[in-house]
């Protein structure tokens, strides 16, 4: 697939009742656009992970031992297949049909799980049932009238005695009216802090340079105590 000169799509919602379903519209159409050679799409990387996991996931030397992982919003699965190479059992999961088709076409013996689902209402099976999620500028990319729900879905799916890690392009400005325009729009502080809920707990948040997008770098554990329910 080589790059095209053709423009990304623009994201241009029209009214707040058709905002989400112009959001999944854009991604899908895009990825449809990738997949017929007219643009690249701008956060995948030829099928390595994301630098910041990468960087953390050296530094804390992690090892999945066949401990269950999940990849919210995953794309075309750099991310995914990196987890798998670290010995997690993955699953990685989209609600756009044609990320999904080509990640499995990308990758055709993956032992990645890939699934179109969706992060506002995703399989009850996947409740409290990852030891690690990697939740990576997919919240950011929804518009805010869904993003309270969608941190609340990306935390239930972690464990007991699990970890949650979460990057985001970062502001200081406090929270206003999307830009109707479209996003994606980068999170404060306190959006991610967001996260931490009840037995979930912040375990350190970095202020970086990704080399020149600042972001969010959070971490966040679950107690080993069993939490469905509450």
């Amino acid at each position: 697939m080589g790059q095209a000169n053709a423009a990304i799509p623009h994201w241009r919602p029209r009214s707040e009742s058709a905002v989400l379903g112009d959001h999944r519209d854009w991604f899908e159409r895009l990825y449809v656009a990738a997949d017929d050679g007219e643009v690249v799409v701008p956060w995948d990387r030829s099928g390595e992970p994301h630098r910041l996991l990468d960087q953390w996931a050296r530094h804390h030397r992690l090892v999945g031992g066949g401990r269950r992982a999940i990849v919210v919003g995953c794309g075309l699965g750099g991310d995914a297949e990196y987890l798998a190479r670290l010995g997690f059992a993955t699953v990685g999961f989209d609600f756009a049909a044609t990320a999904i088709r080509t990640a499995r076409e990308r990758f055709p013996d993956s032992p990645v799980e890939y699934h179109v689902a969706d992060l506002l209402d995703p399989p009850s099976e996947w409740i409290e049932a990852f030891d690690f999620v990697f939740e990576s500028l997919t919240v950011q990319s929804l518009p805010r009238p869904f993003r309270l729900s969608a941190v609340s879905r990306v935390r239930q799916m972690v464990a007991p005695g699990g970890t949650l890690l979460v990057i985001a392009a970062a502001t200081d400005q406090a929270p206003t009216d999307d830009d109707p325009n479209g996003g994606p729009w980068p999170l404060t502080r306190a959006e991610v802090e967001s996260f931490a809920c009840d037995d979930l707990k912040l375990v350190s948040l970095e202020d970086l340079h990704d080399p020149d997008v600042r972001r969010w770098r959070a971490d966040f554990r679950r107690d080993g105590r069993t939490a469905r329910g509450r």
